[in-house]
């Protein structure tokens, strides 16, 4: 069985819920805290054992490739004033992996996106990580899905509960089996209605996919929203090989939105030990100031 060495993330999205911040910079490098949100997603495939990543891009995702390329005149400058702390953050996200770049032409969904990587991928097993979602796990949450892969040798999508009244925002499982927390799927649903979910499993922006994946991605059959989705192959997948959901341990934030956006930046600077502190004291002002008014 093939080792996962390879890993895809998308991020030819337009960002219209950031908009007007994201017309003219990536969603993907607006910052939590000091760092842009999708090297949090290079960092954790790095750290599942990820040896080659490939970023589907779109017009304007010019700065994805910057960042993650050698920066001559600012890396010198560091040097000559001894920022030495400063020069290896910068040089270290231009060293972590080697990074490729394939821009999908058309927005024609996630499906879509995921096809144009086929010919980096080949033959082998891989992961798709998604930018709308960071996981802090002791595990990384990927390695997890891998070594559920080694251990069954078929497709594995991550997945955890969410409330019921959001189905309706998620791809969503349904189980057939149960081992602790692995899940053989029956079906897959692509943004149910609380009525009509089956499960309250959602799948989480993060995947092990066979290759087999490519010929039901290669029929651009449109799904909801008009868009090649993903979730609609992995279901045709799942009737010619099996697939399972892990529902994997960490906390996951979801920064595809503007108050999970803020409320993962709150929660990431709250975990620094220079910024904790006069946070704290921060909001506590802006708390009772808040009060004040409204007295």
């Amino acid at each position: 069985m093939k080792r996962v060495k390879k890993a895809i993330i998308p991020a030819a999205g337009l960002g219209t819920r950031f908009l007007p911040a994201t017309k003219a910079m990536p969603k993907e490098m607006l910052p939590i805290v000091d760092k842009p949100t999708i090297q949090y997603i290079v960092e954790e495939a790095i750290d599942s054992g990820i040896e080659d990543i490939i970023i589907v891009t779109g017009k304007g995702k010019r700065a994805i490739e910057d960042h993650f390329d050698s920066a001559f005149e600012l890396e010198q400058k560091l040097l000559e004033t001894h920022k030495l702390e400063l020069l290896e953050e910068v040089q270290r996200s231009s060293n972590m992996v080697d990074i490729h770049y394939i821009r999908q032409k058309e927005p024609k969904g996630l499906g879509h996106a995921v096809w144009c990587a086929r010919k980096f991928i080949g033959d082998e097993p891989f992961a798709v990580l998604l930018g709308d979602d960071i996981v802090k796990a002791e595990v990384p949450c990927l390695l997890q899905l891998i070594n559920q892969y080694e251990l069954t040798g078929k497709s594995v999508i991550g997945v955890q509960p969410i409330p019921e009244e959001f189905t309706h925002r998620y791809g969503i499982i349904d189980p057939v089996e149960k081992y602790g927390r692995l899940y053989q799927v029956k079906n897959l649903v692509e943004k149910p209605s609380k009525s009509k979910a089956p499960s309250n499993m959602a799948i989480m922006g993060r995947y092990i996919l066979t290759p087999a994946i490519f010929d039901f991605l290669e029929k651009q059959e449109l799904g909801a929203g008009g868009e090649i989705q993903l979730t609609d192959a992995i279901q045709k997948l799942n009737e010619l090989e099996k697939v399972y959901a892990y529902n994997f341990e960490g906390t996951r934030y979801d920064v595809g939105e503007k108050l999970g956006f803020i409320l993962t930046s709150l929660d990431f600077a709250l975990m620094n030990k220079e910024l904790s502190a006069p946070l704290m004291a921060a909001l506590e002002e802006i708390l009772n100031r808040k009060n004040t008014y409204v007295g």
